[in-house]
């Protein structure tokens, strides 16, 4: 072997449950990437150990997606949002019996949707338990990520908040998994200096970071990117490899703007009598995804021409060959000029995959097989597996840096969302002055001290202020900050000047049940 590769998948979602409304629509989220991206991830791995195929890959799940994929309340949500798939998509091979290029796709989404049932009744719901078992047999390797994915750079002057995102995401990683993380997904690959302290207290041995992050790291780094670097206190900073990248996200170049591809945005939802559409609709009678799309891109600006399976399915099986022949390229052409072998980490949101990117798991599935039995040029790994092997690297101090727009913090501090960060100022002083306040509480006490933390934890989510930016639910994500704030205030009220309202504690500790036994004294 000349050198390594290792893709990594990025899982994640904002924590939205809503137990107030019976149907919600932003809950909707979580349902259409299980349907989409986690199930059949799920499914591919499981056909892998199946066929005992030696595949490695990574994949990070973030705290508010496991705590999403594991709550009773949401996971009977989803068992009934399916039941209507399913219910929809046999209604549309009825409407669509004599529509020739329509109904195959009808019947196609019929048997996608009880396919993915099936695998959901398979592990009794607990997708969580899926990925472990993947883990657990050496097919995966799963990392973690900050508590509520806040943009850590933007915490820098609240070191204490840094280190409660961290700590408590550690510890809900070994409550679901059993065992503690090896890497950790720095939200939105933000790094800046010092990060890695906390990441050493919380024994985690590497991180991800973009590309710039590594090239412009000091010293500088002798290998680019073909190597991980350590900083001074050991933890391992692995960059975004730059051309692996740019063949999938590209706007002009990446692959899953091929016209033979499905459109993520022509939707039957959009199309057909809203009466035939309300009994499954999240939020009625507004307008929103059912995942039956029954488009293809196309491209240019003619009529859109109906989706064909078979072409798209064959454009995925181009794309993994050429994506594989490209990495062996890369790294021939690394190690001709390197006294080591070259390793390219390939990290992608993991929901591009099947959800915007609907022929993405057929894509990551054709690529691993055919990296698995078609070459020799490299070896898929893991960056845990790869550091145990490799252990010896150069010592730098990388640069400050993101993966958004600009490569820094652009997008997460604007002029739409700049507003958030001095109430979150006020509140990260008044959670520290809280937990060195109280070294003994009492029970009750505790309890509104451990709230006080899971409400600043969710308002400190780097979600809000990108949705604030994108423009795509701008208003819900504002309500969410305040709301979060807002009760962080009236708990800090309630622990200094008044009295603890368990009754309104209680409820809180409904509506906002993540994280059960986050430790307050983090903020210490």
């Amino acid at each position: 072997m000349e050198g390594y590769f290792a893709l990594v998948l990025h899982c994640h979602l904002p924590f939205v449950r809503h137990p107030e409304h019976d149907r919600f629509l932003e809950e909707n989220w979580l349902y259409e990437a299980i349907t989409e991206t986690y199930i059949p991830l799920i499914d591919m791995i499981d056909r892998w150990l199946d066929e005992k195929i030696d595949a490695r890959i990574t994949i990070s799940l973030t705290p508010p997606l496991c705590s999403m994929l594991l709550d009773d309340l949401l996971q009977k949500r989803f068992a009934r949002y399916l039941e209507g798939l399913i219910e929809l998509a046999e209604k549309e091979t009825h409407r669509t019996y004599w529509d020739k290029p329509f109904h195959p796709l009808a019947q196609m989404y019929l048997d996608r949707f009880k396919a993915v049932q099936k695998t959901w009744t398979k592990y009794n719901g607990d997708l969580i338990a899926a990925f472990r078992k993947f883990q657990e047999e050496g097919k995966l390797e799963i990392i973690t990520s900050a508590a509520t994915h806040a943009l850590l750079p933007l915490l820098e002057n609240h070191p204490q908040s840094v280190r409660a995102q961290v700590l408590v995401a550690r510890d809900h990683y070994r409550s679901c998994l059993g065992c503690d993380p090896k890497g950790i997904w720095l939200p939105e690959c933000a790094y800046v200096a010092d990060v890695e302290n906390v990441l050493k207290e919380a024994n985690i041995r590497w991180f991800v970071t973009e590309t710039h992050g590594i090239l412009y790291a000091r010293p500088q780094p002798r290998y680019g990117t073909f190597a991980p670097i350590y900083t001074a206190n050991g933890v391992a900073a692995f960059g975004r490899d730059f051309d692996s990248a740019k063949q999938v996200w590209s706007r002009n170049e990446g692959y899953p703007g091929d016209s033979r591809y499905r459109d993520f945005y022509r939707d039957i939802a959009f199309d057909l009598d809203l009466d035939y559409l309300l009994p499954y609709l999240p939020a009625p009678p507004q307008r929103s995804f059912s995942g039956i799309k029954y488009y293809k891109i196309t491209g240019g600006e003619g009529e859109k021409q109906v989706y064909n399976r078979h072409e798209a399915t064959q454009a995925a099986a181009e794309h993994a060959r050429h994506f594989l022949h490209a990495r062996m390229e890369q790294i021939r052409a690394a190690r001709a000029v390197m006294d080591r072998p070259p390793f390219v980490l390939s990290p992608y949101d993991g929901e591009l995959f099947g959800h915007w990117w609907y022929e993405g798991p057929e894509f990551l599935d054709y690529f691993v097989r055919q990296a698995t039995f078609d070459q020799n040029v490299f070896r898929l790994t893991t960056p845990s597996e790869y550091l145990k092997e490799h252990n010896t690297h150069q010592i730098a101090r990388p640069s400050s840096s993101s993966w958004g727009e600009e490569g820094y913090w652009k997008v997460w501090l604007n002029e739409t969302n700049a507003w958030i960060y001095p109430h979150l100022d006020i509140a990260q002083q008044r959670m520290v002055e809280l937990a060195r306040t109280y070294q003994a509480p009492s029970e009750l006490v505790e309890r509104a001290l451990k709230q006080a933390g899971r409400e600043l934890l969710l308002a400190q989510s780097s979600d809000w202020p990108f949705i604030m930016r994108t423009g795509t639910s701008p208003e819900y994500a504002t309500r969410r900050v305040k709301d979060h704030l807002l009760r962080f205030i009236a708990l800090h009220d309630q622990l200094t000047s008044t009295s603890i309202d368990e009754t309104w504690l209680k409820n809180l500790e409904n509506l906002d049940n993540i994280f059960p036994e986050i430790d307050y004294r983090y903020w210490r």
